[in-house]
């Protein structure tokens, strides 16, 4: 009998040990995304235009790391906080734990290499090692084409530097805590698809612009592959609940019937007359951000149509939509 209890009691003693291992190596050795590149990006006007276009109208780096003015309907963008980051995400979003987003304008970006700015965009490491959570859709920048993630920081070197504080450090709950560091991995960069072939264009487009993150149902706060585009998560906007929108070409549910002008003119109808709105007819917030993607070309969302009527379509009724 004696010889069973030590026999258990060195088999926990050892799953302790090999679980303790792990954290350790989870915690002390991860992430390892590899060693930032040593470049150094040509700041030139094209370059830069194109960075601003990205940033602003397509990847919407600007409207998560800026400071919203919450005072006018709509929320708009404080322009003396463009890009100075402090947003803060916490449990009362649903968060498991609280992070603030950091400033990328030059005040900050001045102690980064363009290889920095490179590794965290596409692999989800920050200059000091740290995992950075995929609420900042690196895994989607790991997908982008080298000349535009170049374009991406020579903007992001132009715009006006901001100071700010320093942010608190994020505090996650367990497991998230560990199970972040495991994300980050090296990237394998490729190139842009030619605009001439418009679904594939269009695949490109909507990955930049992680439309998944908000139109696929999640289960227990993961997303559900095969529901990608078809919508239904919820946003507590306070006054009422909204829920993405089925994307998909069903024709009951989704956009099936919509005309490839009808799915433009409802991006352009947010245009500067409605900057300040939440857009034509609406009656309350809405976590879309229509008028950011405003901003983007007619052809990129010609592409953009072309791309999602090519999907499977996935018959999935949302509520109150």
């Amino acid at each position: 009998m004696k010889s069973v209890r030590k026999l258990l009691l060195y088999a926990i003693i050892f799953i302790v040990l090999i679980f303790a291992g792990l954290l350790s190596y989870i915690t002390v050795l991860m992430p390892n995304a590899g060693k930032a590149e040593h470049i150094k990006i040509a700041l030139t006007p094209e370059r830069i235009a194109r960075g601003e276009y990205l940033a602003n109208h397509v990847c919407l780096c600007m409207d998560c790391h800026s400071r919203r003015d919450w005072s006018k309907p709509g929320g708009p963008i404080d322009p003396n906080h463009f890009g100075s980051g402090g947003y803060s995400l916490d449990e009362s979003d649903g968060y498991p734990g609280v992070v603030y987003v950091p400033n990328i304008t030059p005040y900050k970006l001045v102690t980064w290499t363009d290889g920095e700015i490179l590794r965290a965009l596409t692999t989800g490491m920050r200059k000091d090692g740290r995992a950075i959570h995929p609420l900042m859709p690196w895994p989607a920048f790991a997908k982008m084409s080298r000349e535009d993630l170049y374009a991406v920081i020579a903007y992001l070197r132009t715009i006006k530097p901001i100071k700010t504080g320093v942010f608190p450090p994020r505090k996650l709950r367990f497991p998230l805590n560990i199970w972040v560091n495991t994300l980050p991995q090296r990237a394998k960069l490729g190139a842009a698809p030619n605009p001439a072939d418009t679904v594939k264009y269009g695949a490109y487009l909507i990955n930049l612009a992680s439309c998944t993150f908000c139109h696929a149902t999640e289960k227990n706060g993961k997303k559900i592959e095969r529901m990608a585009y078809a919508g239904g998560q919820e946003f507590n906007m306070g006054i009422k609940v909204i829920y993405s929108a089925n994307i998909t070409p069903d024709k009951a549910t989704g956009i099936g019937n919509w005309t490839r002008e009808a799915f433009v003119g409802r991006f352009k109808s947010f245009t500067d007359s409605a900057k300040n709105v939440d857009g034509p007819g609406s009656h309350g917030p809405d976590p879309m951000p229509w008028y950011d993607y405003s901003g983007m070309k007619q052809t990129d969302l010609k592409a953009i149509y072309a791309y999602l009527k090519s999907i499977k379509p996935i018959p999935h009724k949302v509520p109150n939509n």
